[in-house]
């Protein structure tokens, strides 16, 4: 699944679409189209096969309701080769759905990927997909209070991208003295804390008066508890594998059925009849 960090990322624009718009102008040479609203759009595409193609987040600037600028979004944490084959895919695709200019926006975790990331997308000869990369270094150190409290999830996406560097305790101390006057201040301390490094945390933890963090928003227990789900089921269907390969010939339409398993409740009756069953047809009987 997905790291609490991409997941964070990911978040801070849902939370406030406007947040796209202030990242391109960093990096943008050319202005930004008149717009009145951003918006969230739905970052699948099921009219393409197969479907897995599925974009991190689509935001829409729109003036008067109408799409003035698309951006794909995609959080890319490492070099990954087979984006080159895919993210041309986002771009057409929803050009074509909103039927207005479409950019590709990537957020990486370190320079080294967003190097890796920079490089052109040479499509066929004459067409070119160039994407525009956000790296650590293109994102503002904030401090100040007034940009803080104005842009709150840009203060959030200034702690994430320096709590390596050198502005790391400039950045982290200035969260905790302003986020507290926040309304929603439980929700962006958790996304903080959830995508800081140890050391970072700890930093952050000792200018809060808490000391020690507790998670509370919903949005961060339910990926945890969706990621100790998924651990469970992982071992579940390791052990289940397991018994099998010891007692029978196990057909590689059993190993998808039983990985393509994600009740625990079953696995485990699976698992308690490949002790006994005396043909793995038995353990798989309705």
């Amino acid at each position: 699944m997905p790291t609490m960090l991409h997941e964070v990322l990911v978040d801070l624009f849902r939370q406030r679409p406007e947040l796209v718009a202030d990242l391109l102008r960093t990096t943008m040479a050319d202005p930004l189209p008149e717009f009145d609203q951003a918006r969230t759009e739905s970052g699948d595409f099921p009219d393409i096969n197969p479907t897995e193609y599925r974009a991190d987040a689509v935001i829409v600037l729109a003036k008067d309701n109408n799409p003035s600028l698309a951006v794909v979004v995609e959080i890319q944490l490492q070099p990954d080769s087979d984006k080159s084959w895919s993210w041309p895919v986002y771009v057409t695709t929803l050009r074509g759905r909103l039927r207005c200019p479409t950019v590709l926006l990537v957020l990486c975790a370190n320079n080294r990927t967003a190097g890796h990331c920079r490089i052109p997308i040479v499509i066929g000869p004459g067409c070119t997909l160039t994407p525009i990369v956000l790296s650590p270094a293109n994102v503002p150190v904030i401090t100040d209070r007034d940009t803080f409290m104005a842009n709150p999830e840009l203060a959030a996406l200034s702690v994430i991208a320096h709590q390596r560097g050198p502005d790391r305790d400039r950045v982290l101390t200035a969260f905790a003295e302003h986020i507290v006057d926040l309304p929603q201040h439980e929700m962006y301390i958790d996304l903080v804390v959830a995508a800081l490094t140890k050391v970072a945390r700890h930093f952050l933890e000792g200018q809060m008066t808490s000391g020690t963090y507790t998670f509370k928003s919903d949005f961060v227990r339910r990926y945890f508890a969706e990621a100790k789900a998924a651990g469970e089921v992982e071992g579940e269907v390791e052990a289940l594998l397991t018994f099998l390969r010891a007692r029978f010939t196990v057909s590689e339409a059993v190993i998808a059925q039983v990985t393509a398993c994600a009740d625990t409740e079953q696995l485990k009756l699976w698992i308690e009849r490949a002790a006994t069953a005396e043909s793995i047809d038995k353990v798989f009987e309705e």
